[in-house]
């Protein structure tokens, strides 16, 4: 104990306290378990917050790092490199777009969606069109660009003056999307389904109400698959499920399990708007990073991953909506996948707590949802045992209502 003291002291004087971080110095990982300093072994079902699609020191992984460390690891963007062209090709082949940008996160990678919605808009139409519709609640990183495009006032605070451009609607309501439509939108973005907001599920159609709004409109539609992309719902992207189709689409979290990729994929006619000395990045796409992500992709493509997702996801559904029947204070069940939440009446971080101390790693979104997201990989066995301990948790959270 005393060795992982020294460890979260240390930490705590030399780096920014930007994180309310537990009290648990994590050492070791592999599949869906990992161990701390002290030897204690948790089942960890927030994956590096989506991130570890294969699980901890996956061997697939580990293999490509290895054998790529040994090949080439970073010349810059200056030049080709064979995985960062294989990677392209491989999303171009799977989905909707033509075209492929590499970045270092999710942030990033809306950063540039944003940028290319703009200066497409701009060639296309000229000046003057440049506002883009965000949802309330939703979520698209830390930079000034990308949290000027969130809809959470929580990350904004203190950052004044945040950039123009955003105007913000409810998620799942058409008519204020129409209210907030004027000659100066140029572009709609939005999460397929919202994680950070609460694990927010799309009405019916209502995805397809929207496209069909962009379409009437001429506005480009950006969707942000960082964290219910790359396998996470049963469907390599989440707007599989909907059957619509964006014109911009972002990636990030499991596209490398753990190394730090994004991606901006889009159509050729709106890439176009990205011309040499545009946009660019200096780690973004190194053959490091995208042979990982080729590996990755491949074993989501080829090895029946998406299907597991979707056959465990399930099963995971519906244990926990089983469990909230026995709770009222429980709202509501919802996701896809393997990306679930809980919803509860009150602040849920107790739950987590009581968890971890039974060796469960989960996690708190919204304050009010418990939110489920662990490795694609995660086994039915693994998940009544987490159901098991939140049947716990959430006893001892009544209990502590009631008194």
């Amino acid at each position: 104990m005393q060795d992982e003291l020294t460890t979260m002291k240390r930490a705590d004087k030399y780096m920014f306290n930007t994180y309310a971080r537990f009290p648990l110095t994590l050492v070791k990982g592999d599949g869906v378990r990992v161990w701390s300093e002290e030897g204690k072994e948790y089942m960890d079902f927030v994956g590096g917050i989506a991130v570890c699609a294969l699980g901890h020191s996956s061997p697939i992984v580990s293999k490509a790092i290895e054998e790529q460390a040994r090949t080439l690891i970073h010349v810059s963007n200056l030049y080709y490199t064979k995985p960062q062209t294989d990677l392209a090709q491989m999303l171009v082949e799977n989905s909707f777009a033509d075209k492929v940008f590499f970045c270092n996160s999710g942030a990033e990678a809306n950063e540039a969606a944003i940028k290319l919605a703009r200066r497409y808009s701009r060639e296309t139409f000229g000046p003057g069109r440049h506002v883009i519709i965000s949802m309330e609640n939703s979520f698209h990183g830390r930079t000034m660009c990308t949290l000027s495009a969130t809809g959470q006032k929580k990350v904004q605070i203190g950052f004044d003056p945040l950039l123009e451009g955003f105007v913000f609607v409810p998620f799942n309501d058409m008519d204020a999307m129409e209210k907030a439509l004027d000659k100066t939108v140029c572009a709609v973005i939005l999460e397929p389904i919202q994680g950070e907001g609460g694990i927010v599920i799309p009405d019916a159609h209502y995805l397809e109400s929207v496209r069909s709004f962009c379409d009437r409109n001429k506005l480009l539609l950006i969707f942000d698959e960082v964290q219910v992309g790359m396998g996470r719902t049963g469907k390599l992207f989440a707007h599989e499920h909907f059957g619509v189709k964006p014109d911009i689409m972002t990636l990030a979290k499991a596209l490398g399990n753990g190394l730090p990729i994004g991606a901006m994929l889009a159509h050729d006619c709106i890439s176009q708007a990205f011309g040499p000395g545009s946009h660019a990045t200096t780690f973004g796409g190194t053959p490091l990073v995208t042979a990982v992500a080729k590996a990755v992709l491949n074993t989501m493509l080829n090895e029946g991953l998406l299907e597991h997702c979707t056959t465990v996801g399930e099963y995971f559904k519906n244990r926990l909506i089983d469990l909230s029947k026995k709770y009222p204070f429980v709202k509501e069940v919802r996701g896809k996948g393997l990306i679930l939440g809980m919803e509860l009446e009150t602040p849920c971080g107790e739950i987590v707590k009581s968890c971890m101390a039974q060796g469960f790693l989960i996690n708190c979104t919204h304050d009010t949802v418990l939110r489920f997201i662990p490795p694609l990989v995660v086994k039915e066995a693994d998940i009544e045992a987490l159901v098991k301990a939140l049947d716990r948790a959430l006893d001892e959270f009544g209990k502590a209502k009631r008194n």
